[in-house]
């Protein structure tokens, strides 16, 4: 975790304002300092940790402070004469990275691991010396950070690293908090690089640790690491931001005269309440230029409101909402429903006396402390309760968010570590989530939530509910509604997944729908597989089958309609009557006729579009009527569609209830699967057209068909 010297020019830099707290820099130099003269305890405790234990000690007043001096004694003794790139001795780095992580309010056990995080990849210190003197808590951690070598990994040093920081946060996220901390102090550090190195550095930051920052909350060290790396990768837009930021410096601030509206507001109101302007960072700003291509005064901070309890939010978003203009947009209930990341504040948008838009949070202090320390501001939650030691294997966290879950369990079945990286990558550059019900087919309830990133679709929904098994899923409803498998899911669906034990299996169409890595690797190891003897291959990824028909029989198109003499009768003397073949009309269908030439009256259903077009063209319609209807007669024809969820044997199970209803099939048509979506058209010869009712629901009731209708058109080739 070696990083190295000076700064590139702190973001953080004059024209801000802050209303968290910042990690202090007199405080790190008067580490360094300290740290030059060594470990000198001074009443039991080293000079150079005594900004540390201060800060600590703010957040955590009973804490032991000896672990943390035996932690520093032993990281100092064991970095003794190494040096960072910039000069200064190498105990400065845990040293910063401990004090960043107690300005955040971690806990002993996180600090003590944080010194000692780099003890075991660059000193002679073992895991097993770790284990002995401080536990195997602390061990857990620092191995946990602890870079794989190069030597033994080559090129996958780095993706393997990752996953074994991922793995080891599975069972404790404060494996990532030290990992975040660590990454922060080295980008603050990273000047003295060369800037190709700087720059991959930089790239890493911005793909894997600033999305895992926001995922687990931290936004006090995602904010400033943004910041960093955009100075690293966008020097030009960075310095104008930097320069834009700095012109309004000596301007009057529309959100000072706002907040003190506020404040006398809130007073007034008897709510007491702390109003604080908070400053956006240098990439919030750019955002917003580049959102609304211009900037206000108003537009380079927000409105922080802090009070005490949780019914006091909605206390001050009444008064400011009644004393200011609200923008009504801009309302959202992070309380109510909190983001995935632990997240909750109320957010609004008030209008000044100027017209100026102010936008505001409102939350208590402890949402506070959690929105910018996230999982950090949680403390040890995995502290043991009956007294018993830490187990050294994977311990099982109540707390561990959806995402790592799923992360976790698609990347144990990636062995490739470019695999891995690139999807770790894709999984991570996925903004937000979303929580969907999945429902069984008989539930009341409010079903198994499942979490996927924002714009998932029913195709990562079954394989992250059912694993492999959902190469079984032949379709879904969507709250309530048959949707297809590339139905994009939103926050709160309910889901009911349809699977078959003989599903033919994901086709390539599924990868175009798939958004998350363990859907996609999933499909892509199936497509993959050896195709057994006569097994089609699989089509490649992304293009579509074309359509194609494959008749029993040689289909009866218009002009092998058959005769219909004796079923019905024509308003037209002497004139021959047949049934047209593109909507085979049978009794009791209200019908029309066209005259055709050879004297010939073509007989339709009333909505076939073919009427239409004829009227269109001024064809003269011509009266027909049935003869018979109910009293049986020599057979009818009829086309029906049967739409359905692709699986085998769906062929021979639909012929099979046709036939069972008295039905001969004179042609069929099966178009291939789209999206595991099928349709058949059969063209039926019909004993009696009063069965027509009750073939219908015959072929309704084959597992897969969720619908039969009759045809209006003729099916094309």
């Amino acid at each position: 975790m070696s990083a190295e010297a000076t700064n590139p020019g702190n973001p953080q830099a004059a024209g801000r304002r802050r209303a968290g707290p910042r990690p202090a820099l007199r405080g790190l130099r008067r580490i360094g300092r300290a740290a030059l003269l060594g470990p000198a305890p001074r009443d039991g405790l080293p000079d150079a940790l005594e900004h540390v234990a201060k800060v600590h000690r703010r957040h955590h007043p009973a804490a032991d402070l000896d672990i943390l001096s035996k932690a520093y004694q032993l990281a100092e003794s064991s970095h003794r004469g190494q040096l960072r790139k910039s000069g200064e001795p190498y105990i400065t780095h845990p040293l910063a990275v401990t004090l960043i992580l107690a300005e955040l309010g971690a806990e002993t056990t996180a600090l003590t691991a944080s010194l000692l995080h780099d003890t075991v990849e660059d000193t002679e210190v073992t895991l097993d010396q770790v284990r002995t003197e401080f536990g195997a808590e602390v061990c857990y951690l620092v191995d946990g950070v602890t870079k794989l070598e190069k030597v033994d990994y080559g090129a996958a040093a780095e993706p393997e690293t990752f996953r074994k920081m991922l793995v080891a946060t599975g069972s404790d996220v404060r494996v990532m908090s030290i990992k975040l901390a660590d990454r922060l102090h080295n980008m603050r550090t990273l000047g003295v690089m060369r800037p190709e190195k700087q720059a991959r550095i930089a790239s890493v930051t911005r793909d894997v640790l600033i999305p895992l920052a926001e995922r687990l909350g931290v936004q006090a060290l995602k904010t400033e690491l943004e910041d960093l790396v955009f100075a690293v990768l966008h020097p030009e837009e960075y310095a104008e931001t930097r320069e834009l930021v700095a012109s309004y410096a000596g301007r009057p601030d529309p959100l000072a005269a706002i907040a003190e509206r506020a404040r006398a507001l809130l007073a007034d109101a008897g709510v007491d309440a702390q109003v604080l302007v908070r400053s956006r960072h240098f990439v919030s700003v750019h955002r917003v230029l580049l959102a609304r291509g211009r900037l206000t005064g108003a537009d380079l901070g927000r409105l922080l409101v802090l009070v005490g309890e949780d019914a006091d939010c909605y206390a001050v978003l009444g008064e400011l909402h009644t004393c200011f203009t609200p923008v009504v947009s801009e309302f959202k209930d992070f309380i109510a429903t909190p983001k995935f990341n632990l997240y909750q504040s109320l957010h609004t948008a008030i209008t000044g006396t100027g017209g100026e838009i102010a936008e505001v949070l409102i939350r208590t202090h402890r949402m506070h402390r959690v929105a910018e320390a996230g999982v950090i501001a949680l403390g040890n939650p995995y502290a043991p309760t009956d007294g018993a030691d830490a187990p050294e294997g994977e311990r099982a966290d109540p707390t561990r968010p959806g995402w790592l879950d799923r992360l976790l369990e698609w990347q144990r079945t990636t062995p490739d570590p470019d695999t891995f990286w690139t999807s770790l990558r894709d999984d991570l550059a996925q903004e937000g989530e979303i929580t969907v019900f999945c429902t069984d087919a008989t539930a009341d309830g409010p079903g198994t939530p499942i979490g996927l990133p924002a714009g998932a679709s029913c195709v990562d929904a079954a394989y992250a509910r059912h694993g492999e098994a959902a190469h079984g899923c032949i379709g879904a409803r969507v709250n309530g509604r048959l949707a297809t498998l590339g139905t994009v899911l939103h926050d709160g669906d309910r889901l009911h997944l349809l699977m078959a034990q003989d599903s033919a299996g994901p086709s390539p169409e599924w990868l175009d729908r798939a958004r998350t890595p363990a859907a996609r690797l999933a499909i892509s190891r199936w497509l993959a597989r050896p195709q057994g003897p006569g097994e089609p291959a699989a089509a490649p990824a992304g293009r579509r089958s074309e359509r194609r028909r494959t008749p029993a029989h040689r289909p009866a198109g218009p002009d092998r309609a058959p005769a219909a003499s004796g079923l019905a009768v024509a308003d037209l003397p002497g004139a021959t009557v047949r049934l047209a073949g593109c909507c085979t009309p049978v009794p009791p269908d209200t019908v029309t006729g066209f005259a055709v030439r050879g004297g010939t009256v073509t007989v339709h259903r009333a909505l076939c579009p073919a009427v239409a077009r004829m009227a269109a063209m001024g064809r003269q319609p011509v009266g027909v009527h049935w003869r018979g209807v109910g009293k049986g007669g020599p057979g009818y024809r009829v086309t029906l569609l049967a739409e359905a969820f692709s699986r085998p044997h769906l062929l021979p199970d639909l012929t099979e209830a046709i036939a069972a209803q008295g039905a001969a099939v004179v042609s069929a048509a099966v178009e291939p699967p789209h999206e595991q979506l099928v349709r058949h058209t059969y063209t039926l010869h019909l004993p009696n057209a009063a069965g027509l009712p009750s073939l219908m629901r015959a072929m309704r009731q084959v597992p897969g068909v969720f619908d039969v209708i009759r045809a209006a058109t003729t099916v094309r080739s």
